[in-house]
This record gives C-alpha cells, sequence and structure tokens, in this order.
C-alpha cells in the first residue's frame, strides 16, 4: 500500500514539476567555486541561507543551510565513481582534510584515484563544448594539481566544513551563472543519459508487484535521505543483503519484484516529502512523515498547524483563529465540509497518509501507515485538541508540549517512552483511546513535580484522559459547581483551602498546603482532609472574608455528607486535579474576585 501510494504522489508531483526529472539528483550546495579564465579559483563563496531555528527550549538560534541546486544524476555505486559535474571535494580537488592541514595522500590513494576519476569523465563530457565557463572548468581540470595546492588559502579557510561540504562551479565576477544550469551543458547530460538508459541491459523481466506490468525489476532502490538516525549517504527501504533472503535464485532486489519505474517513483517521492518541513515532523527518534493526494499543500500545513502550534505559512495567531473556528463544529461531533470549504482547503474527501519511519543497521523500519480521509484526520486532531482545552481561553496545544510536560522541568536525561509517545499519536489521527499509561504519567509527574503548579497542558491531558476513556460523565472545560463527583469535589476543596491560606498570610509563604499534602490529599482524602479543615480554622481567624469562605466550603462539603473517600484510585485522582485546578482558575476571574471583594467588605463591617 504504501509504495503505491507514494508512486500515486509522485504522479501529482510530477505534474506540479514539483519533483526532478529522469537523470537528476538534488545536491546540498555548500560553497560556489569561483573560476577566473584560466581555470584559477579566485573565490569561495559562501551560498548558504541563514535562518533561525527554535531550539527545543524555546529559544532563536541562527544556522547556515546549504542550498539545494539540480545537477546530473548522482552515483549510487560503492567504491571510486565519479559524478558529471562533481560537487564532492575529494573528487573536485584530490585532496584530504586531516589535522587541519590538506594532504593529496593518504592510506588508499583514494584522493588520487578520486581525482583522476572526475578529471577523465569530465574532459570527456565537455569535449566539443565552448564558451567562456566551459573554457574556465576545462583549464581547471587540466591545471589543477593537487600537491601543489595544500597551502591554497581559499580551501584552508575552510577549515573543519571542506570535507563535508558541497561545491559548484561559476565564472569569476557572475556568481548567479552556474556550470551545471547553462544550457548547452543540460542538453549535452540529457542527450548522454537516454543513451545511458538506452545501452543499459535489462538483465531481469517480470511482473511488477505494484502495477501488475511486466517490466525490468530493480536489481538495487535508491536511497532515502533525510530520517533522523540513517546514514548520510541514504538508507534503503527495500533492499535484500544476505544470500538468506533469496529465494528462487534471484539476488538482491530482484526478490522484491518491483520495477525500475516504481522504484524511481516512491524513492523520488519520499525523499521530496523527507526534504520538506511542512511534510516532516521528528517524534522522538521516529522521523513521521505525512502527505495528501492533493496537488496544493493546504493539508499538510494545517496538520502540522495543529499538531506543532504554526508553520511556514502559519503563524501562533492564525493558527489559534483557525483552531477556533473549528471548534465551532464540535457539538456536532465532526468538521462540516463548509467549513473546512470556508478554511480554503482542498476536498475533505481526500486520502491523507501519516508514515512513521526509524532506520535499523541496513534499511529502513516502517512503524506504522495510516490512511485516511482528511476531513477525518482533520476531525480527530481538533477533537484532540478539544480534549485539551481546560479553560474558556482556546488555545491549541502542539504535540511537543504535551511530550515536555510528561518529564520532570528539572530532568535532563528524563525522556518519554517512544511507546508511549506514537500510542498518543495514534489515538490522535485514529480518534481512539489515550492510552492507559498517560494518564497514570500525568498524575505521577503533578504529584511528584511539588514546586510546580497544575499548569492548563497537564490538567488538559488529565481531562481529556477521563473523558474519553472513562465516558460516564463528562469533565467540563471550566468550573463545573454541578458536578457532585467525591474526587472532584474534594480537588475544589483542596484548592479553597490552599487559597484561604495564602490569604492568611498575605501570600508571604514559600510552602503551601500543596507542597505538603497534595500527593497524600489526592490518594487519601479522609486521612488528610480532617487535618487540613482543623488547620483551616486557625486561618480563618486571620482574613477579613470568613463568611465567603465559610460559605464556599460549606457548599462544596455539603454533598459529601461528611465523609471524604477512604482511597482514590488513578481515574478519581484525576478527578481530583481537575477539580482543584478548576477551582484554582475560578479565583483569577473578574466576578470571582469581585464577589470576593465585596464579601471582604461584608465581613470586614460586620
Amino acid at each position: 500500500m504504501l509504495i503505491h501510494a507514494l508512486c500515486k504522489y509522485y504522479d501529482i508531483l510530477a505534474k506540479a514539476e514539483r519533483v526532478l526529472p529522469d537523470g537528476y539528483s538534488n545536491v546540498k550546495v555548500h560553497y560556489l567555486v569561483s573560476l577566473t579564465s584560466d581555470g584559477s579559483i579566485d573565490e569561495i563563496i559562501n551560498c548558504q541561507v541563514k535562518e533561525v531555528q527554535q531550539s527545543s527550549k524555546g529559544k532563536a538560534k541562527e544556522i547556515w543551510l546549504p542550498k539545494d541546486m539540480r545537477m546530473p544524476q548522482r552515483t549510487e555505486k560503492p567504491g571510486i565513481d565519479a559524478n558529471i559535474i562533481e560537487h564532492r571535494p575529494l573528487y573536485l580537488f584530490g585532496l584530504n582534510m586531516e589535522n587541519d592541514a590538506l594532504s593529496p595522500d593518504d592510506r588508499t590513494d583514494k584522493a588520487r584515484k578520486s581525482h583522476e576519476a572526475f578529471v577523465r569523465a569530465n574532459l570527456e563530457f565537455i569535449e566539443g563544448l565552448d564558451f567562456r565557463l566551459i573554457h574556465a572548468y576545462r583549464m581547471f581540470l587540466q591545471r589543477w594539481r593537487p600537491e601543489e595546492e595544500t597551502q591554497n588559502e581559499w580551501l584552508t579557510g575552510l577549515g573543519k566544513n571542506y570535507g563535508k561540504s558541497g561545491f559548484a562551479f561559476c565564472l569569476s565576477g557572475y556568481p548567479e551563472q552556474l556550470l551545471h544550469e547553462d544550457p548547452q551543458v543540460i542538453e549535452r547530460w540529457d542527450k548522454l543519459y537516454r543513451q545511458l538508459e538506452s545501452e543499459t541491459p535489462k538483465e531481469h523481466m517480470s511482473q511488477c508487484a505494484v502495477e501488475g506490468k511486466k517490466a525490468a525489476i530493480a536489481r538495487i532502490h535508491n536511497k532515502i535521505k533525510g530520517v533522523y538516525g540513517g546514514l548520510a549517504t541514504g538508507t534503503v527501504l527495500v533492499g535484500y543483503n544476505n544470500p538468506s533472503e533469496n529465494s528462487y535464485g534471484n539476488e538482491q532486489s530482484y526478490n522484491s519484484n518491483i520495477s525500475e519505474d516504481v522504484m524511481k517513483k516512491y524513492t523520488e517521492a519520499l525523499n521530496y516529502l523527507l526534504g520538506s518541513r511542512k511534510h516532516k515532523m521528528l517524534l522522538d527518534d521516529m522521523t513521521v512523515v505525512f502527505w495528501a493526494m492533493a496537488e496544493n499543500e493546504n493539508c499538510e500545513d494545517f496538520i502540522m498547524a495543529m499538531l506543532c502550534g504554526q508553520t511556514e505559512q502559519m503563524n501562533a495567531e492564525q493558527t489559534e483563529r483557525m483552531f477556533m473556528n473549528l471548534i465551532k463544529d464540535g457539538k456536532k461531533g465532526k468538521i462540516t465540509e463548509g467549513r473546512l470549504q470556508s478554511l480554503d482547503i482542498v476536498q475533505p474527501e481526500v486520502d491523507f497518509y501519516m508514515v512513521g519511519l526509524k532506520p535499523n543497521s541496513s534499511r529502513l523500519a516502517i512503524k506504522f501507515v495510516y490512511r485516511k480521509k482528511y476531513a477525518e484526520v482533520l476531525w480527530n486532531i481538533a477533537r484532540f485538541q478539544k480534549d485539551l482545552q481546560i479553560s474558556n481561553e482556546i488555545r491549541p496545544v502542539s504535540l511537543s508540549r504535551v511530550k515536555a510536560e510528561l518529564v520532570s522541568p528539572k530532568s535532563k536525561n528524563d525522556v518519554v517512552s517512544p511507546a508511549l509517545i506514537a500510542k498518543i499519536l495514534d489515538a490522535i489521527v485514529r480518534g481512539g483511546r489515550y492510552p492507559e499509561s498517560l494518564l497514570e504519567t500525568v498524575v505521577r509527574r503533578i504529584k511528584t513535580d511539588k514546586d510546580m503548579h497544575v499548569n492548563e497542558v497537564r490538567a488538559g491531558l488529565v481531562k481529556a484522559c477521563i473523558n474519553r476513556n472513562y465516558q460516564k460523565e463528562e469533565l467540563n472545560v471550566a468550573l463545573d459547581k454541578e458536578n457532585r463527583t467525591p474526587a472532584y469535589l474534594c480537588g475544589r476543596l483542596f484548592a479553597v483551602l490552599e487559597r484561604l491560606q495564602q490569604d492568611a498570610s498575605n501570600n508571604s509563604l514559600n510552602r503551601t498546603i500543596k507542597d505538603a499534602y497534595f500527593a497524600s490529599a489526592s490518594s487519601k482524602p479522609a486521612i488528610v482532609f480532617p487535618k487540613l479543615l482543623k488547620l483551616a480554622q486557625n486561618h480563618l481567624n486571620k482574613v477579613k472574608a470568613q463568611v465567603f469562605y465559610n460559605k464556599l466550603i460549606g457548599e462544596i462539603i455539603e454533598p459529601l455528607a461528611g465523609e471524604f473517600p477512604e482511597t482514590l484510585l488513578l481515574t478519581d485522582q484525576g478527578r481530583f486535579i481537575i477539580g482543584y485546578y478548576q477551582q484554582r482558575q475560578s479565583f483569577y476571574e473578574k466576578k470571582e474576585i469581585e464577589k470576593l471583594e465585596n464579601e471582604e467588605e461584608e465581613s470586614y463591617g460586620n
């Protein structure tokens, strides 16, 4: 299913001219080699692009990114094999960088052999071509002597960047005119590539497992690049490296029965997705790619906005506005077609795919493949965001923020189980139950991180788990004074007693009852609350708003009929947390503050 879907997406990309034509590869170029008319290097020009990115801690940092350039197809063969219009420094200059010094010598003599292969192949390729840049390139090929260039100021100036950079050629004074983009070079390469393709023997003809047509089967599949943890040179998705994997006398990928055309399509499409930030996100050590079967890429922008907070096309404010519009459909239980059309996105019935990839020692492992209608995926993600809302002020929550709240803020080594993150994503996309361990993890973090308040994301996660997994009652977005669940009432009461303690001390305490009793009160209320209520009597004598607090405490305790639960199980501990958070937040609302001030004046007047 995956390879077939990637092939279909390749056809869409090809129609929109977003993928490379046959015979070309994308190359990351860091520097331009500026040549004089006699083939000498007069400058190395940095062509990288400066970009500001957010670090994992939210700090902005500047990084330099290489430019993607289309060059004649890169070689995939092992060993020494030069490309036409080469970009690798070992081939171009025949020099190794070791201990901050350039040298043409190495143990296997690879530098010399690589440069000689490059010169031979490219001199043959440009024979008969004659214009200023190609003449300078020819002179460079003929005159460059690696052993005489070990102190070349331009190359030594690159330092450690020398060996890991890509290069392209231009003529001195014309950095915008690149050798590989010249029409004569392109025409010569296209002709050579077609000739090589026609001369390549079709060793293995069989029925393609994807298209069903008889065609030449690919022996080796192109490499996939851009997967986190994978090799810099790329990793194959389909590969047979061991004799034990072969059958019926077939070798390598002849066993997969995937044609050359299909292989080129799916690898090109997957590399396109992995090279685009709007189609890719990192989930711990797993790379997730996603796409909709449509020409425009609004789908991907919306999904990234909903899961990651914002995209290149949508900032945080636009994301929040879009999310609020989607929430309006919440009461209907789905996102309507009219809402989708109002958001200027594609047809809701378009297929949407999401794939999880991880590399192993020899090839890529597919962790999951989701295929759903785009409208369904968007609604499930919007529903996840709706689940997490814990106040009337709607704010989208990114998946990275969720992950951050599942570990201790003080720990630098604490990590979230990759299996848990994968299950959370599954619940988001499919709209199913949240993993059981999610509620346990959040409750444990709230009870353990004593110096941290129960924030909106953690409270939202607790609410989401209880509402979706245990649907006996619905926890509301804001304070619910009609909720008579003992655990919820205990949480509310704890928040009131904490506020009373803070008022009695004029907010001068470094530690409150939350620091000392929150964990035990949320687990065994019957043991803790009698002690807290006795302590509250002392606090009442020190505040002005005694009427307010007495009335509020009485309203909460009355449904409990004087009996606190002996023990609260995990889900009830979650309800306790929600009650505490919502009651505590209500104190910050304008109406509650005015009410408290009125009660203070009334009490003071009496």
